[in-house]
Order: C-alpha cells, then structure tokens, then sequence
C-alpha cells in the first residue's frame, strides 16, 4: 500500500521526474508563466513556493539553495532580485494554477502555472504589440 507517499509519481522514475520538476520550477521563475498539464502543475506548485520563500530569506545559504535547485544562474538572480522584493509582504500563495482546457493530442487536461501579479505584464506587452501592429508609437503617447 502507498499510504503516506505523497506527491505525484507523472509516469517517471525517480530521477527523471526530479529533473522535470526543476526545469518546470526553472521556467515558472524566468518567464513567470507556463502552460503545462494540470499534474505537473499541481506537482510544481508547492517547489515554487518554496523557492520564492528561499528567496525572501536572502542569505549566502539561501542562494546556494537555491542554486543547487534551479537550472540556470538567470533564474536565481532573477528570484532574488526581482521576485523576492515583489513578495516580501506576501504571507504565501505565490503562484496561481488556471485550467486551460484540453491538449489536442491526447486530451490531457491543460493548466496556465503562472506566479500571482504576472498577468499585469502579459497585458501590457499585448498592449504593446497591439499598438506596434497599428504602426503608433508605445512611447510617444507618454510624451504628449
């Protein structure tokens, strides 16, 4: 019986699904939201929080953390310049999952793993590409 192991096994030994994980943990940071199926998102999930948390305890310790987890120097400069300061008065619940529908060759059950407060970025840069596309300038209506 499998009582009291938790965590999704998403068809993979061991070390293959830790490395799935890391590298869905590495892009949440980067890119700060993913499209992946709905249980490797619910499996990522608590690993990003835990990383956002590493990063609100910025120490040497931490860093190396961090660093041992996550696959690129970009990601661990990035959760502990940009992420860490934008969470430090956030309790917890870092990250959002959003059911995205179905995947057209399987069917399997989409999510939209993204980190609370990105949608105001994905806005703006269709806003930009938006206005690009018309031919107007994003800056020069500031300037007026």
């Amino acid at each position: 019986m499998r009582h009291r192991k938790g965590g999704a096994k998403l068809g993979r030994n061991p070390a293959h699904r830790r490395a799935t994980l890391r590298n869905l943990v590495t892009n949440v940071i980067e890119r700060e939201r993913i499209e992946t199926t709905l249980a490797r998102a619910r499996a990522a999930r608590p690993l990003v929080d835990r990383m956002i948390s590493l990063g609100k305890r910025d120490s040497l310790h931490t860093r190396r953390q961090a660093a041992a987890f996550l696959q690129t120097p970009q990601a661990v400069k990035k959760l502990f310049d940009v992420l860490a300061p934008r969470f430090a008065e956030r309790p917890g619940g870092y990250t959002r999952i959003v059911r995205a529908g179905w995947r057209h060759g399987d069917n399997a059950a989409v999510a939209l793993l993204e980190l609370v407060g990105s949608e105001m970025k994905v806005k703006e840069t269709k806003e930009k590409k938006g206005k690009k596309a018309k031919g107007e300038e994003p800056e020069a209506e500031g300037k007026e």
